[in-house]
């Protein structure tokens, strides 16, 4: 059972740990299951334009807070444009994907309990300027992590259509 935070957890923009996650991505962490006693996981996750996810669940919840720019959430069967400062839940066991469909995106991501933190760190490495340009998605990357250490669960391939990526 999730304890909570333990101690005060303050951190400015731009301060906290920061990985490329072969998901796509800069991952910047505000908030690590170790520190909010496994309540939560809280990150900034910094995309391009493109950067596309399978369809997937797991078993917690994930809200999704657009900070900057614009992507394309697929969610129980329909299509979703989030823009700044709209947001989008997916409960717990809802099949869902997401597209970035603007030049970048930054997006605050909560997760409720903090159980998927081992999928994330397996699936990504430390931000150097040479991973920082590494090329797309490693979905097979993603779905062994998947495997070792569960917490999320990949349906299928992106269900997005190729016309839904604005250039």
């Amino acid at each position: 059972m999730a304890g909570g935070a333990t101690e005060a957890i303050v951190r400015q923009d731009g301060e906290g740990e920061r990985l490329w996650f072969y998901g796509g991505g800069v991952h910047t962490w505000k908030a690590t299951a170790a520190e909010t006693g496994g309540s939560f996981i809280l990150f900034e996750d910094d995309m391009t334009q493109g950067k596309v996810t399978p369809l997937h669940s797991h078993p917690f919840d994930e809200t999704m807070y657009v900070l900057e720019g614009e992507i394309l959430v697929h969610m129980a069967g329909r299509e979703h444009r989030i823009g700044p400062r709209g947001m989008a839940i997916a409960p717990r066991g809802v099949a869902h994907a997401f597209l970035v469909t603007s030049e970048t995106a930054r997006l605050l991501c909560l997760e409720t309990p903090g159980s998927g933190e081992g999928f994330y760190r397996s699936a990504s490495e430390s931000l150097t300027d040479e991973i920082r340009s590494a090329g797309p998605v490693d979905f097979d990357r993603l779905r062994a992590s998947a495997e070792r250490h569960g917490g999320i669960e990949i349906l299928g391939p992106p269900p997005f259509q190729p016309t839904t990526v604005t250039t």
